[in-house]
């Protein structure tokens, strides 16, 4: 489980955790603004998407290669 907070993403990340494109091709200020206000929905690491669950007190998102994110 790793712990994840609005502002930081992996730093192994290749994929935007957000919209799923690649970090390399550019800055993405859409998804920097909303990574504030909603969890990830893209795997940063393999570009999978996984299974987000919102509760009152947070979030998690699970990817079935890399595990479990909370926030």
């Amino acid at each position: 489980m790793t712990e994840f907070t609005p502002t930081t993403v992996p730093s192994a990340a290749r994929w935007c955790d957000r919209c799923g494109e690649s970090v390399a091709a550019g800055a993405h200020p859409a998804c920097e603004a909303a990574r504030a206000w909603e969890p990830p929905r893209w795997c940063a690491s393999c570009r999978r998407r996984m299974k987000v669950q919102v509760v009152p007190v947070g979030w998690s998102a699970v990817c079935v290669e890399h595990g479990e994110r909370r926030g």
